[in-house]
C-alpha cells in the first residue's frame, strides 16, 4: 500500500501551538492533505495521552486509527545537559509500538523531570541515557534525532551539538538507524557526509498547527503496521521507502547564517569574510545549517550515495495560491481557493504530486496550475532563511510579475 506519513508534530499541550492541534482537527487536515499516517506527538504529556487513549482505536499492530487516519505513538524530548565540560541541547523523537510501552517510558522519564510542564518536555538527561532508557523498556522502539542541523537544539547544531553521532549516543549508537533532516536541510546536503550513509533520512513537518502538517513527509509503499515500517526504515529499503517530501531548504528558518536583530543574512562565505560576526553590530552571528554542513562534509556538493532515498522539494498549495493572488496565506481568499482546488482533485498531494500537466491546466486557474508546475521543476527564487526567520520564496519572480501587470493593463 502506498501512503504518506508525517511522524513529527506537536499537540495543543506544547508551547506555541494551535489550540486545534487535537485528534479531530489533525484527522481533518490529514484527509485534506492526503496523509494516511500521522505521528501523535507529545505522548509524554498526561493530558494528551489520555485524549489519545480515549479517541484512538487500537489496531493491534502498533498503529492506531481515528476515522480513516492512522496514528503512530511519537514524542519529542529536549535534552539539555553538560558532558565533558560542555553544554548540549539535543532533541530526539521517540517512536513507541504500544500504549503499554508508552506508559513505561513515561514512568521512567517522569523520575528524571517534569513531563507535565510541556508537550515537549525538557529533561536534564544525556541523549545517550534517553536512548538507553527507551531501548531497555522495549527494543522495538525507535529513537530518531530530530531536525539534526538546527543551530540551537540538535545533534549537529552549531550552537549546541556534536560533530559525530557516536559522541552523542556512545554505546547506543548502533541502535540509531534513522535521522530527521529538518526544514533547513534536504537529503542532498546530508549526502555530503559519508558518515551518514548508513542512516535512513526521514522528513517531517514538526508542525505546531494543523494546516502545516505534511509540509515535509515520507512516502512509503508497504504494509501499514508498526513493525513493517520500522523494518523498512532500519534496512533503508528503497523499494518500500519511495521518497521524502521536502521544503526547499533555503525556506527553512536556519538555512543561512545571520543576525535577526540587525536583519543581516549571510552565506557561509560571507560569514567567513566577517570572521563570524555581524557586520552591523559586531556580535557573533547564528551559524546556520549550510555553514555547518560545509564544516563537517567530506564530499563535494552534488554527490549522491548509491543507497540514497530520493526526495522531492515542494511548496504548499496555500503558499502558491497566496503568491498568485498577492495576499497572505491566512487570508479568506486563499482559504476559499484552496478548498475549491481540493474539491476538484481530492487532496493537496494529489495536486502537488500526482496530477498531470493537462489535468492541472484544465482543472485549476491557469496561474495556480503554472505555479504548481514551476515548483515541481524547481523554478523558484528564494531568499534564504536565517537566525529564526523563514526564507522568502517567490515562484514567479519580478519579471513574470511585470509581464502579468502588462497583460492586465492591456485589457483596459
Amino acid at each position: 500500500m502506498k501512503f504518506i506519513a508525517d511522524f513529527h508534530i506537536h499537540s495543543k499541550y506544547s508551547r506555541a501551538t494551535s489550540r486545534d492541534m487535537d485528534v479531530k482537527h489533525l484527522a481533518e487536515w490529514a484527509k485534506l492533505k492526503g496523509i494516511t499516517l500521522m505521528g501523535t506527538g507529545d505522548f509524554t504529556h498526561h493530558l494528551w495521552l489520555e485524549e489519545l487513549k480515549h479517541n484512538l482505536e487500537d489496531l493491534g499492530n502498533g498503529l492506531y486509527k481515528y476515522q480513516d487516519v492512522y496514528f503512530m505513538l511519537t514524542a519529542e524530548i529536549s535534552s539539555i545537559y553538560s558532558k565533558k565540560g560542555r553544554g548540549y541541547r539535543i532533541h530526539n523523537i521517540i517512536f513507541s509500538p504500544s500504549f503499554k510501552t508508552t506508559d513505561k517510558i513515561n514512568e521512567a522519564l517522569a523520575r528524571r523531570g517534569n513531563l507535565a510542564s510541556d508537550g515537549r518536555p525538557i529533561l536534564g538527561v544525556d541523549a545517550a541515557e534517553i536512548a538507553r532508557i527507551v531501548f531497555d523498556i522495549d527494543e522495538n522502539c525507535m529513537v530518531v534525532p530530530g531536525h539534526i542541523w538546527t543551530p540551537w537544539f540538535s545533534l549537529f547544531g552549531s550552537m549546541s551539538g556534536f560533530d559525530k553521532i557516536q559522541d552523542c549516543f556512545e554505546e547506543q549508537t548502533p541502535k540509531i538507524f534513522a535521522l530527521e533532516t529538518g526544514l533547513s536541510s534536504d537529503p542532498s546536503m546530508n549526502w555530503r557526509l559519508s558518515a551518514l550513509d548508513k542512516f535512513t533520512l526521514i522528513s517531517n513537518s514538526d508542525s505546531h498547527s494543523p494546516s502545516k502538517i505534511g509540509r515535509e513527509a515520507n512516502v512509503f509503499d508497504c504494509e501499514l503496521d508498526y513493525r513493517t515500517i520500522r523494518e523498512v526504515l532500519k534496512t533503508k529499503d528503497k523499494s518500500k521507502f519511495l521518497y521524502t517530501i521536502e521544503f526547499f531548504p533555503e525556506e527553512g528558518k536556519y538555512h543561512y547564517d545571520g543576525h535577526r536583530l540587525c536583519g543581516v543574512r549571510l552565506s557561509p562565505e560571507e560569514t567567513k569574510k566577517n570572521n563570524g560576526r555581524c557586520p552591523k553590530c559586531g556580535k557573533p552571528v547564528t551559524v546556520g545549517v549550510m555553514n555547518r554542513v560545509e564544516k563537517l562534509a567530506d564530499r563535494p556538493e552534488g554527490f549522491k550515495p548509491d543507497n540514497a532515498i530520493p526526495f522531492k522539494n515542494l511548496i504548499s498549495l496555500d503558499e502558491i495560491i497566496a503568491e498568485v493572488k498577492g495576499v497572505g496565506k491566512g487570508s479568506v481568499a486563499v482559504e476559499r481557493d484552496y478548498h475549491s482546488c481540493l474539491a476538484k482533485f481530492g487532496t493537496e498531494f494529489d495536486i502537488l504530486l500526482k496530477a498531470t500537466k493537462e489535468e492541472l491546466m484544465s482543472g485549476l486557474p491557469k496561474r495556480i496550475a503554472e505555479g504548481v508546475l514551476r515548483v515541481r521543476e524547481g523554478r523558484v527564487n528564494i531568499k534564504a532563511g536565517f537566525d529564526g526567520e523563514y526564507g522568502i520564496i517567490s515562484i514567479f519572480g519580478d519579471e513574470d510579475k511585470e509581464k502579468k501587470q502588462e497583460q492586465q493593463l492591456s485589457l483596459f
